[in-house]
């Protein structure tokens, strides 16, 4: 039979081909298998048992997070137990006698709190890029959008540059690989058409990385541009904006926006979601928009909206 690291690569080339999983994804797998096979000592299939498992969950528990006097998530392991689980799925579709996969249950984890801004800072955020050059333009493109269709981030920048600016929906590729379609406002349709229309290269992408010397052909009086340098140009005209340097153009406008606040891509998508469902929207339209697999996902933002659910009870309740 086999070896285990065998296995795990046989596991990792099936989890990349047949279920078409990001290569972030089998990177987080390949680190949870190959960490909990060292700190296991295990060689076989056979050596996986539930005792081995425990002491895995208890080294995993006293691990530093990092953070000061705290020791590694639920969450975070969890995630261990989810690879270690999935793997031995894998095991038993191939005939491969081995652990039941429900005999690994996750911890139970806190409530999840989400990270909001108010609409009226989220206002403050969108109007934030107001010049007329090209990246101000672009910038505000890609906030409207992210507000628009709620995106994760690395969806947002892998989209192409062909969506035309009068279409009021568009495909993206989700997690997984699943297709969802998503609806673009009348505001970000807008604020697209004026960003594609300054920009006069041949790129592939719709939101770029823009050179130093774009940037002061657009910009004559711009000063250095910190935001830029960063991202992972690579010697073409234009290469895609990374998730990183969204992240930091999101930063930038929060705090140019006077928003205290971390705000990330992540929060917008959360604004997105509570922002349909403070409107009226229910709750299996929204998982169909943000690309969640499982309601229970999704159902995380109904505690952000119980303010607008007792004001229903408050005003249409007979006996207050």
């Amino acid at each position: 039979m086999a070896s285990l690291y065998e296995l795990k690569t046989q596991f990792l080339e099936y989890m990349e081909i047949e279920k078409g999983r990001s290569q972030k994804t089998l990177q987080n797998y390949d680190h949870y298998l190959t960490r909990f096979f060292e700190q296991a000592k295990l060689k076989h299939v056979e050596d996986i048992t539930v005792d081995k498992i425990r002491d895995f969950r208890l080294w995993l528990n006293r691990q530093p997070s990092g953070r000061r006097d705290e020791t590694m998530s639920r969450k975070t392991q969890n995630y261990y137990m989810i690879a270690i689980r999935v793997f031995l799925k894998f095991l038993m579709k191939r005939g491969i006698k081995a652990l039941a996969p429900d005999q690994i249950e996750l911890a139970k984890t806190p409530e999840r709190h989400l990270d909001l801004i108010t609409p009226s800072e989220l206002e403050r955020l969108l109007d934030a890029p107001s010049g007329t050059d090209l990246k101000s333009l672009r910038d505000k493109a890609l906030l409207e959008v992210l507000f628009s269709t709620g995106l994760r981030v690395s969806e947002l920048c892998s989209l192409p540059r062909d969506i035309s600016a009068e279409s009021t929906e568009l495909s993206v590729r989700g997690k997984g690989g699943k297709i969802r379609v998503v609806f673009i406002s009348e505001k970000a349709r807008a604020a697209l058409k004026k960003y594609l229309e300054k920009r006069d290269d041949m790129g592939e992408g719709l939101f770029v990385n823009l050179t130093p010397e774009k940037l002061k052909k657009n910009n004559p009086d711009a000063s250095n541009k910190k935001n830029e340098r960063r991202g992972k140009y690579t010697g073409k005209e234009y290469d895609n904006l990374d998730p990183r340097s969204v992240q930091r153009i999101i930063r930038h406008y929060a705090t140019k926006a006077g928003i205290a606040k971390k705000v990330t891509p992540h929060v917008i998508r959360h604004c997105f979601a509570t922002d349909l469902l403070n409107n009226g929207a229910d709750l299996r339209s929204v998982q169909s928009l943000l690309g969640h697999a499982n309601i229970g996902t999704t159902q995380i933002y109904t505690h952000v909206t119980d303010k607008h659910l007792r004001d229903i009870h408050k005003k249409f309740h007979s006996r207050q």
